[in-house]
């Protein structure tokens, strides 16, 4: 009786492991068979941790299924948990040229410091034309910066245009090898709530608060054919901020290799883009839809508006007579 009682609990126990097991694999280890257990392999994808309907006054998720991230739409708790266990890394390039590292960098560092990415490792790349006038900055533990300098341009256009080309440079020689994700910003905006892991994807793109509630034709694209950044006045799906944007670091390549192109095209031809940088960026994010965009919520420009229940970061107050040269 113990022999058939010990064969029933075996065979049941075979039963259990061929539906309910993780992946079991077989290997061959000095000719003998060893069976390796690991967990069932699980990919995350929005429909499991994002809830389109929490908000429902505001366009949520895209024509072509990418979330648009605001509060209420995802749970932090558990989204940090995620990205706890894969172990990311996440890298922050923010350029501070002339006047505005006196009037901006300080403020944008210290706020990323109480808000970006809390809990986890990140790298801040400061791109600076002058390493002597950085701030001082105790950053806390499993966070780097690394100072950069960079060739500070006669116009302010051409600074504007050409970080492109010293992001790009900086994630060949450098970036690509220590981080995960990387974000872009402006400097002259600071932190003010949660700019969390909810923010992470292959590519990220942030909604331009001037234009959230904007029909398609008061979009400011750039409208003239002969421009690498042209978009006609039937095509577009939002219109995008270059004051934030992000991804992996290979698609941040892909991403400032494509505007920097654009941007070499116009100069022999004689044209410069409308809104410069940020025009190139809209035309690469038609011919590219982003895998997750960003409420104004992630880039606010300070007015009052119902919609938006929690301001993440939000834009500094701007005097460009006296920062800017030209």
């Amino acid at each position: 009786m113990l022999f058939i009682a010990l064969t029933c609990a075996a065979l049941l126990s075979l039963m259990y492991i061929s539906f309910n097991s993780p992946n079991l694999k077989m290997q061959v280890v000095n000719q003998e068979p060893r069976f390796i257990w690991s967990k069932n392999d699980h990919f995350t994808t929005h429909e499991d941790w994002f809830n389109a309907s929490a908000v429902t006054d505001q366009q949520t998720k895209t024509s072509w299924g990418a979330p648009i991230m605001w509060e209420g739409t995802f749970n932090p708790v558990e989204r940090d948990e995620f990205y706890i266990q894969k172990k990311v890394v996440i890298g922050l390039t923010v350029f501070a040229i002339g006047r505005y590292v006196d009037r901006y960098l300080k403020d944008f560092l210290e706020s990323a410091e109480q808000h970006f990415m809390t809990g986890f490792q990140v790298t801040y790349y400061v791109m600076v034309d002058n390493d002597s006038k950085v701030p001082a900055l105790k950053v806390s533990p499993g966070r780097t910066m690394n100072v950069i300098n960079v060739p500070k341009h006669s116009r302010w256009q051409d600074i504007s245009m050409m970080r492109m080309q010293q992001i790009n440079d900086l994630i060949q020689d450098k970036i690509r090898f220590e981080v995960t994700y990387l974000f872009c910003f402006d400097v002259d905006q600071v932190f003010v709530g949660r700019f969390g892991t909810e923010a992470l994807a292959d590519s990220i793109a942030q909604i331009h608060s001037a234009f959230l509630t904007a029909s398609r034709n008061q979009f400011t694209y750039e409208r003239r054919p002969n421009s690498a950044a042209y978009i006609a006045s039937d095509e577009g799906d939002f219109y995008y901020h270059a004051a934030v944007f992000g991804g992996t670091p290979d698609t941040i390549l892909n991403l400032t290799r494509s505007c920097l192109d654009g941007i070499i095209r116009d100069k022999s031809r004689g044209v410069e883009a409308i809104w410069h940088d940020e025009s190139h960026l809209n035309r690469y994010f038609l011919d590219h839809k982003p895998a997750k965009l960003l409420s104004p919520e992630y880039c606010w420009d300070r007015r009052p508006a119902k919609y938006i229940r929690y301001v993440r970061m939000k834009w500094m107050p701007k005097d460009y007579k006296k920062l800017r040269d030209n």
